[in-house]
């Protein structure tokens, strides 16, 4: 099948969360990690860091149940819009045109429901925001940046690599053995990723990744938590992954949807740039240190909605990277002849 021209995808922009108490919402993203509150509706707030000049980086609505409504890439032109209807119509993805002002601040856009199963907005117009990159004054808790990526579990990696890469994204690094893929990280800005997948039953939101400038910004806010006595938000780390280099932690906000709060990813830009590939018997490519990984990071996850606010049915994995043996995941052990990256 040829396909129609894809839309030219400038970066992830923002997602929205559904959250079962709004005010609890608020203290954990706002009061407690520091994200600005750029607009609040008695539903709905809209947040961003302290670099994201456009309206915000994460939308939290209130619900009966979590979940994630859908997670939203910039394009490049507004003509990329009608671009991106012809192209996901041919793949007979449901797709809908929304007008200005369906999400606050935001242009017109178009809705569709991916081949992989997850809701996705491509916008291109959107109000800018208060310059705060210089504002030290307001910074507080994590001093998050921006919204970096959105990491998606699917049952198939390799599907799921084959449709971003028909989106025209690069791949910066995968884990695969000679058998299989068994997950990737993707861009279009020239980070490491704007889109990741973790193999597992799907669709579901596994992450939000926010990045930070400094890796001090992630202790800190291990420390903040473990002073109030919250330090049951920590999931995960902090440590370094392998893959992509990022000094993380990952969170758990008070509804259960996981966050990565991270610094010390890479430039990607040149047209050269060489996939690094990691096999799945390195220890080191969830965590660079050999830390294990619980086990909740691979089986946990946030439930994803339809086009129409429905949560959407999830399949079975067909690849599982939890069932090779590997030391770094706690779930077995790896010799060191094994275990080397790009082998």
């Amino acid at each position: 099948m040829t396909l129609p021209e894809p839309p030219d995808v400038v970066r992830s922009a923002y997602a929205e969360l559904v959250v079962t108490d709004l005010d609890r919402a608020r203290w954990f993203w706002s009061e407690l990690l520091g994200m600005v509150v750029q607009a609040d509706e008695p539903d709905a707030l809209y947040l961003r860091g302290y670099d994201e000049l456009t309206h915000h980086n994460l939308v939290l609505r209130a619900g009966a149940e979590p979940a994630a409504s859908y997670f939203a890439f910039r394009v490049r032109t507004p003509a990329d819009l009608a671009r991106a209807e012809a192209y996901f119509g041919e793949l007979g993805c449901p797709t809908r045109r929304l007008p200005a002002g369906s999400t606050l601040g935001v242009g017109a856009a178009v809705r569709v429901q991916d081949p992989l199963g997850f809701t996705v907005e491509f916008f291109h117009e959107i109000d800018r925001a208060e310059r705060l990159v210089q504002r030290y004054d307001r910074r507080r808790g994590a001093e998050i940046a921006r919204l970096d990526h959105v990491n998606i579990v699917v049952p198939d990696i390799p599907a799921a690599y084959e449709h971003y890469t028909s989106l025209g994204f690069g791949c910066s690094e995968t884990i695969e053995d000679e058998h299989a893929l068994y997950a990737a990280w993707m861009y279009r800005k020239q980070t490491v990723h704007d889109v990741a997948f973790t193999g597992g039953a799907g669709p579901r939101l596994h992450h939000l990744g926010f990045f930070a400038h400094e890796s001090h910004q992630v202790l800190r806010i291990c420390d903040i938590l473990g002073s109030l006595q919250e330090e049951a938000h920590v999931e995960r780390g902090p440590g370094r992954h392998g893959v992509s280099n990022a000094f993380y932690v990952y969170l758990r906000d008070p509804d259960g949807h996981r966050l990565e709060v991270y610094s010390s990813d890479y430039y990607t830009g040149d047209p050269d740039h060489e996939t690094l590939r990691w096999n799945v018997h390195d220890p080191r490519r969830r965590d660079f240190w050999g830390n294990a990984v619980i086990e909740s990071w691979y089986t946990e996850a946030t439930t994803v909605l339809d086009l129409d606010g429905r949560p959407c049915p999830v399949r079975d994995v067909a690849c599982d990277e939890v069932a090779v043996t590997v030391g770094a995941d706690g779930f077995g052990l790896s010799t060191p002849e094994s275990a080397h990256p790009g082998s």
